[in-house]
């Protein structure tokens, strides 16, 4: 049975291949203080641009959120006459908090996430014990993203993928020959994103990984996150399908899914909870928006006492 979307992504990048048009141009903004890679892809000939996966900072001690990261892409964006048409989140980020809202009031664009948010909202929800007033719809985003939706920035083809695992909502977008996949995988001597956090699961990331293993070899893959494999001085988080499938410590070819699975399982149950989970979902869940206010005009952001 045809992948419908894979070979439609398929052929966008092939066409790219032979018309460097359809190549975008990507600037990629490293936050080294949650190592998330942040990155404005543009079509080279109208100028139209999107931002996939913004941070907004914050301070966990003091509560405090700052504009620095996300003003950097603001600079960015405007010294290159750029026109934002998307801020694109690959998934409901555990790590980080979205600064899409605020980009949105400074330089414009669509939130678009994948469609299974609502799920992600549902399980957070309850949680968080989030109340009736908060929507699980998806409502908070402009757009919600299907596997194989195909949508334009500018002049440039894009495909969206569901590549569910690491969460049930994560998407990758497939923007000229250029691929950003958020958690999925992570450099090749890193390896592949947990699949422990409520709603992931292992085998499942293992078969969004292959499939995404499937487009063509010198398909550029930009990534979330790095966090430096030992021996490794530098970050990074760009790499290729053909890089990934060669050399991958986690999911080369040749890995078993059942062996993956236990790998993956096994390590998870080594990993403490990353340290912004709490703020990033209650967050992220609202499409980068604060819990509304309360009474005294303060937003709060709650944490669950022997939960997760």
């Amino acid at each position: 049975m045809t992948d419908a979307p894979i070979a439609a992504a398929t052929a966008q990048i092939l066409n790219a291949e032979r018309n460097p048009a359809q190549k975008p141009v990507v600037k990629t903004f490293f936050d080294e203080a949650t190592f998330t890679a942040s990155h404005v892809v543009h079509d080279p000939e109208t100028k139209a641009a999107a931002v996939v996966d913004s941070v907004l900072d914050y301070d966990a001690a003091s509560g405090r959120t700052c504009y620095d990261s996300a003003q950097k892409i603001v600079e960015y964006v405007r010294a290159e006459g750029l026109k934002v048409e998307w801020q694109l989140e690959t998934h409901a980020h555990a790590d980080h908090l979205s600064a899409a809202p605020w980009l949105q009031e400074q330089i414009g664009g669509k939130l678009g996430i994948g469609a299974d948010i609502i799920r992600v909202q549902e399980v957070f929800g309850k949680i968080f014990n989030a109340g009736t007033r908060f929507a699980r719809d998806g409502s908070q985003f402009d757009h919600l993203f299907r596997d194989g939706d195909q949508f334009q920035i500018g002049n440039l083809k894009a495909t969206a993928l569901h590549v569910p695992g690491h969460t049930p909502a994560d998407m990758a977008f497939v923007i000229g020959d250029a691929a950003f996949i958020g958690d999925t995988l992570f450099m090749p001597d890193y390896g592949t994103a947990r699949a422990d956090f409520p709603g992931g699961d292992a085998r499942m990331l293992f078969r969004s990984i292959r499939r995404l293993l499937t487009l063509p070899e010198q398909t550029r893959l930009f990534l979330c996150h790095d966090y430096k494999a030992p021996g490794r001085t530098e970050f990074a988080w760009e790499t290729t399908v053909g890089a990934e499938r060669a050399h991958n410590v986690h999911v080369h070819d040749g890995v078993a899914e059942e062996d993956f699975v236990s790998m993956r399982t096994k390590r998870d149950s080594t990993l403490s909870l990353p340290n912004l989970i709490m703020p990033s979902v209650q967050i992220n869940m609202r499409g980068g928006h604060m819990p509304e206010p309360e009474e005294n005009g303060v937003s709060y952001i709650k944490i669950p006492v022997n939960k997760l």
